[in-house]
């Protein structure tokens, strides 16, 4: 075995780019503090300080131990979101937007069980597919649709909680991680391409009968929390007809992104006002226009460089639990990156979901960096062989 000092195993590019990215994050919140009510630059400091010291109590502890806590997180977790689904306890229950997802604290602020539950499922999930794993050597058609059917005993219930506050960014996240942890689980894929096609019948026929039948659908949708859904589909769908309602956002958010051109305003130089969630969902287009497609291109970069230090560490770790981790945190990051700009520019519906890193939110930004600290301590502890099969 290949000797490596222990500072030697500490990625130091990948707290690199975390730090560049905590850079920008501050530095846009800073530039749009004039059109908001509140110092978030300020806030959003405290949480990244906050996060790098739960970074390093993470790095004390032999990221193993997790398995041995997975399912107490999980339960605590759900406990959390069947509180927010009964709006308890009275005071501290938070509704905002319309969702019930918040817990607020005279001290701490507002927090999102929602977000801190992604984590939890992603060491849940990893613990479950090593159990099964060890239990069944060899993968047959029986075994492989059990783990599949464990995974969705698990991921489900969160799932739908999170879908009832309503969330639908949520529940699309935690949609994405089960995904990408069930392709590197060991299932076969001709159990997963037969997951994959009834998936994406049911979603056709979906569509199909509210193409079909828009009125009775109209109806039914309007009775229940899914209303705002709706009116964000049909926003994105044709944002001229609904710019003034579901496709609002959508237009200045096009706009400011458009406005910024190649090289952008300039530092606090805005034309286009009156963006909704322009802090949080909507930071992209301030970055765009103020600094335009080359500054847009950068940030664009260095998340994509995160994604793909993760997938490296990822590869290089030589312990399945480790890499099962790490595959729900890329799966967490690649699908909310690429759905909070790819809604800015009408790639995608919107919904609320924060751009990893640069977006404001307390909770959104420990929950990514309780992630990067356990990708750290995953890579920490990684041993290198000379000989390794």
């Amino acid at each position: 075995m290949q000797s490596k000092t222990r500072t030697a195993n500490i990625d130091y590019v990948l707290i690199s780019i975390i730090i560049l990215l905590a850079i920008i994050s501050v530095f846009s919140l800073y530039t749009i503090q004039p059109y908001l009510n509140d110092t978030y630059y300020i806030k959003q400091m405290v949480w990244y300080i906050v996060g790098a010291i739960v970074i390093g109590v993470i790095m004390l502890i032999d990221y193993d131990r997790l398995r041995q806590v997975s399912w107490i997180l999980y339960g605590f977790g759900m406990i959390m979101l069947i509180l927010l689904h009964f709006h308890l306890p009275p005071g501290i229950a938070k509704e905002a937007g319309g969702a019930w997802g918040w817990f607020e604290f005279p001290v701490l602020g507002t927090l999102q069980p929602a977000e801190f539950m992604k984590v939890f499922l992603i060491i849940a999930l990893a613990h479950l597919i090593i159990m099964h794993n060890d239990k069944f050597k060899e993968h047959m058609n029986k075994s492989d649709s059990w783990l599949l059917v464990k995974v969705l005993i698990v991921a489900l219930p969160p799932m739908g909680l999170i879908a009832l506050q309503p969330d639908l960014g949520g529940f699309l996240v935690l949609g994405a991680i089960v995904f990408c942890m069930v392709l590197v689980s060991g299932i076969r894929w001709r159990v997963i391409f037969s997951l994959m096609i009834v998936a994406l019948i049911t979603i056709a026929a979906l569509i199909f009968i509210y193409i079909t039948f828009p009125e009775p659908v109209d109806d039914l949708i309007s009775d229940t929390p899914f209303e705002h859904v709706e009116s964000r589909f049909t926003g994105w769908l044709d944002t001229e007809v609904n710019g003034q309602s579901g496709g609002y956002q959508l237009i200045r958010a096009m706009l400011a992104i458009g406005s910024g051109q190649l090289s952008g305003k300039g530092i606090g130089e805005f034309e286009v006002s009156n963006i909704p969630e322009r802090h949080t969902d909507m930071i992209f287009t301030s970055i765009a226009e103020q600094f335009g497609f080359i500054g847009s291109s950068i940030l664009i970069t260095l998340l994509f460089l995160l994604v793909y230090r993760l997938i490296h560490i990822a590869l290089q770790s030589n312990d399945p639990f480790g890499s099962y981790l790490i595959t729900g945190f890329i799966g967490m990051f690649t699908y909310q990156i690429f759905q909070n700009i790819g809604m800015t520019i009408k790639l995608l519906p919107i919904t609320g979901l924060p751009l990893p890193f640069i977006s404001y939110g307390g909770s959104s930004t420990l929950t990514y960096l309780i992630a990067i600290g356990i990708v750290l301590n995953i890579h920490y502890r990684t041993k290198v062989f000379m000989f390794d099969s």
